[in-house]
């Protein structure tokens, strides 16, 4: 991210607090395990603060940068975590001063070259930096899923922008100057109502930029064919995603 940061989510900051799925607390304890002080973490990128919020109950203080006022603007407010407008390639903040350094779902935006030499000055000696990112939603139920996946690749899959192949490499083919730590499998959760479900897939960066381009949303026809295996009222479907990530010390 410059001074022109790809923005692709201030537009939809309300539906990104409402409908984007939390993290699981297992990942935020296992995080909070590599480190010998939790004084300070710091979350870029922020969005909303979903990780953030995830970290306050671990650290004495959270600070989470985000670029958008907007997003910003909707975060939940927590004692233990103070929100900046800022980007995560210019960190307001002095040297040495940061135990842990996280970025989810959000290093593919970045300039990573300046984000890194900004992650090495703010960190202490003794410190950790995370990157993580998750995929494609996945059902249990295969219907479900086909859907999902063709949704995805064909009907909204012109509209990713590039930076989208690095989520589908997992990650893996980030570079990542730092001595790297082995991280356990982590998932994320949930069972959606079908609401909760078109909500967050119109979050989508892809959704905004067909939208943008066509003048239709394309979540209105999935809706309709989910509907037909969407199971009744109570008894709404497990669905996951598998977190990729990318830990290490300087």
């Amino acid at each position: 991210m410059g001074a022109d940061f790809p923005d692709h989510f201030s537009n939809v900051a309300r539906s990104y607090a409402e409908f984007r799925p939390d993290y699981p607390v297992e990942l935020f304890s296992w995080v909070s395990s590599l480190l010998r002080s939790r004084q300070r973490a710091l979350d870029c990128a922020t969005g909303n603060g979903q990780a953030a919020l995830g970290l306050a109950g671990f650290f004495e203080e959270v600070i989470a940068f985000d670029a958008s006022r907007e997003q910003i603007a909707t975060a939940a407010a927590h004692p233990g975590v103070c929100y900046v407008i800022g980007q995560a390639e210019a960190i307001a903040l002095e040297d040495g001063c940061i135990d842990l350094i996280i970025v989810a779902q959000a290093a593919h935006w970045f300039d990573l070259a300046a984000f890194y030499s900004e992650a090495k000055r703010v960190m202490r000696a003794s410190g950790v930096i995370l990157l993580w990112c998750y995929g494609v939603i996945q059902f249990q139920d295969q219907r479900l899923q086909a859907l999902m996946r063709e949704f995805y690749e064909l009907s909204v899959g012109p509209f990713w922008p590039p930076e989208r192949r690095l989520i589908e490499e997992h990650y893996q083919t980030l570079p990542f100057p730092f001595v790297e730590i082995e991280a356990p499998q982590f998932e994320i959760k949930a069972h959606f109502t079908l609401e909760r479900l078109t909500g967050y897939l119109r979050t989508w960066s892809a959704a905004q930029r067909f939208i943008k381009a066509t003048g239709i949303d394309p979540v209105v026809a999935l809706e309709g064919r989910l509907a037909k295996y969407w199971p009744a009222e109570g008894k709404y479907p497990q669905i996951h995603w598998p977190i990729d990530i990318r830990a290490g010390r300087v």
